[in-house]
């Protein structure tokens, strides 16, 4: 269908699950209640989208789609993707070593947390700043402004008297208001004189603009280099994904406007690859910050992998993206 009219389909969709008296789903996830389906946009042409539709379980499928005509049914893309959680969890990896000078993909973490990736550096206030979640750098919202911030990452051997390499300098704290998430994002402020090269990643420096989601075409091929699984390769599989719930250790948040990306051959990342900016392979421009992924669900094998548009992540910040 038109991408408009599709739009159209997801809000109409969304404002009946607002309607709701009850939970639309009775899956239970890791002790929290995924309350509804995500919603987005999967391009399959110029112009043109199915209603993609993300669920817990198959039996949420039952709920959303009941009273829905044949014609409607065969313009949406519906998945069932099991839990979708932070990747925080460690695993082994060449990124995780103590490595001067930094680099994008590296392993990296607030004392508190295990660890995740360094995505890439940014100006905050006209300083020279890394990039990577609020679950990574901040500890999902306990970290206070001013606290160090690890590289590597302690689950990976980081250890606050040799390895401090900066200053949480500011993040986006999760709302608790019934309000959905846009980013999971925090920078942290690198310690002077300390060496680092914003551009070395496979095939070089990313471009000097963020992608905007409305220039993304369809199965876009995208890249991005992760603490855990290193440089993968996948395709944009969904746009404009409102109602994505990821279970965190305090609780569940659920994000609105967020890009799903499919693996080429298995998943597109695991667990400890948080962090990681993910760029469009035909010109470099970075589209996203991965934050959340599932087990299962995608096309390839594997699950699905969750990011903020990267846009979105220097707007709410008040940030300067560093290519090189």
């Amino acid at each position: 269908m038109h991408v408009d009219l599709a739009r159209e389909l997801k809000a109409h969709l969304s404002a009946r699950l607002d309607r709701s008296a009850g939970p639309i789903s009775a899956s239970d996830v890791g002790g929290g209640r995924w309350t509804r389906p995500a919603l987005g946009l999967a391009p399959v042409g110029p112009g043109r989208a199915h209603l993609a539709i993300r669920l817990a379980a198959k039996e949420d499928a039952d709920v959303l789609l009941a009273g829905l005509d044949d014609v409607v049914l065969d313009e949406v893309d519906v998945r069932v993707i099991g839990t979708v959680r932070a990747l925080s969890s460690p695993t082994p990896g060449e990124l995780q070593r103590r490595t001067r000078p930094l680099v994008p993909g590296l392993s990296v973490a607030h004392p508190t947390v295990t660890a995740g990736t360094l995505g890439g550096f940014v100006r905050v206030g006209g300083r020279l700043a890394v990039l990577s979640n609020n679950h990574v750098l901040a500890a999902g919202d306990a970290a206070s402004v001013g606290d160090p911030v690890l590289q590597p990452g302690p689950t990976d051997g980081g250890d606050p008297a040799v390895d401090r390499v900066g200053t949480l300098a500011a993040f986006e704290r999760f709302t608790d208001d019934g309000r959905a998430n846009l980013v999971d994002a925090a920078v942290a402020v690198v310690d002077a004189e300390l060496p680092l090269e914003p551009g070395r990643l496979p095939g070089g420096p990313l471009g000097v603009e963020p992608l905007q989601v409305d220039d993304v075409e369809p199965d876009e091929r995208v890249e991005k280099v992760g603490r855990t699984t290193g440089h993968t390769v996948g395709r944009v599989s969904a746009v404009e994904v409102d109602g994505v719930a990821v279970q965190y250790d305090r609780g569940v948040h659920t994000f609105d406007d967020q890009v799903e990306i499919d693996g080429v051959a298995g998943g597109f990342s695991a667990g400890g690859d948080s962090g990681s900016v993910i760029w469009r392979s035909t010109d470099r421009a970075p589209l996203g910050l991965l934050f959340a992924g599932s087990d299962t669900g995608g096309r390839n094998g594997g699950g699905v992998t969750f990011a903020n548009p990267l846009a979105t992540v220097l707007s709410v910040l008040d940030l300067q993206w560093v290519a090189g």
